[in-house]
């Protein structure tokens, strides 16, 4: 498949050319979004939500319990609609733990401290009560665990993985955008789970409806799994979807409508979907900028500037408290298919957004 018209049915599965009518049929279309920056994962959103959703309709989606925030795969923080996190833990906890087990190891955490934490948290949130991440860790803290030295973030996440706890409500922050949310009690926050029935299967069909065209090789990475296992679901799956190339596939009759108008050049968040979530990602940035983007050494992937589909640039942008309403620094590319006045347009719509 030609590089261009890959880019153009990538943007329309993606949902960034064929815009959702909410917030929550967005996370749902993507069933996992990449938010280990909250305010991205946010945005990721936003951009894909017909209309020019705020900031405040963003977080009153996770106050009404429209869509969490867990560790759904890679060891990694995504935005889920609540009715699929289990069914999606239930494929990648355990491998997920396991490579979260030396981690844990070294910073002094055993089984008996994560059932302690487990027995406390439940405790200090049962009933429909609420936690910060400065009370969690005085909850644990409580239960003869101590939480210095990044052991609470762990555990936050140890107890995610195991489905004990997500994030839920924002936590109100004056003067800026929110950076935290409250943590709740899985089972009680949610409570219209739904278990497909075959979760592999069902797991690669949502990939390719939000990413496609893609192979295993895509969804393997994307979903860290085993290449075996990525080609397992793709055989499970095998009546659900088309090749429309070699090795690349979408779900079959699965091709939602363009909702124009379509800005020429989106600016899209750190460790967005339309970049990081394939195996080769030369059909959308040329080989030399990705060191640009990342993954860094340390994990980051910037925010992009997407020009007609092509990745054309990097930007930055800060929420800290005094700064988020200031229009975000762009860095454009040598063969940057995009005017100057697209490219500021994109990021007043980001700013407009983040202020809102």
């Amino acid at each position: 498949m030609y590089a261009a018209k890959l880019a153009d049915e990538r943007l329309r599965s993606h949902r960034l050319t064929a815009r959702a009518p909410s917030v929550a049929a967005a996370a749902e279309h993507l069933l996992a979004t990449q938010a280990q920056e909250f305010w991205g994962g946010r945005w990721a959103l936003a951009v894909r939500t017909k209309g020019e959703p705020a900031l405040s309709d963003v977080d009153a989606a996770f106050d009404r319990g429209a869509i969490v925030r867990s560790w759904t795969m890679r060891g990694t923080l995504h935005i889920v609609p609540p009715r699929d996190l289990a069914w999606v833990l239930s494929i990648t906890a355990a491998r997920q733990m396991k490579q979260f087990a030396p981690v844990l190891r070294n910073i002094g955490l055993d089984d008996g401290h994560l059932a302690a934490a487990e027995r406390a948290v439940r405790s200090a949130l049962r009933g429909g009560n609420r936690l910060t991440r400065a009370e969690f860790s005085d909850v644990v803290a409580g239960a003869g665990i101590d939480p210095g030295g990044m052991r609470t973030g762990h555990l936050v996440s140890a107890l995610s993985i195991r489905g004990v706890v997500c994030w839920g409500p924002v936590v109100v922050r004056t003067g800026a955008p929110s950076r935290e949310q409250h943590l709740v009690l899985t089972e009680e926050w949610i409570t219209d789970a739904a278990a497909p029935v075959d979760p592999l299967a069902e797991f690669y069909v949502r990939y390719l409806a939000a990413h496609g065209p893609a192979g295993p090789s895509d969804f393997a990475w994307w979903a860290a799994l085993p290449l075996g296992v990525a080609r397992e679901a793709a055989e499970r799956a095998t009546d659900r979807v088309v090749e429309v190339s070699e090795g690349l596939f979408v779900v079959a009759g699965a091709r939602p409508r363009r909702t124009p108008p379509t800005p020429p050049v989106l600016a899209l968040p750190p460790f967005e979907e339309y970049y990081l979530s394939y195996a080769d990602r030369a059909a959308t940035c040329a080989p030399e900028f990705t060191a640009v983007i990342g993954p860094s050494m340390n994990g980051i992937v910037r925010p992009i500037l997407v020009a007609r589909g092509e990745i054309a640039g990097v930007w930055s942008h800060s929420v800290a408290v005094g700064r988020h309403h200031l229009l975000p620094e762009a860095e454009l590319f040598a063969a940057a298919r995009a005017t100057d006045a697209e490219i500021a347009e994109a990021l007043e719509r980001f700013r407009r957004f983040i202020t809102s």
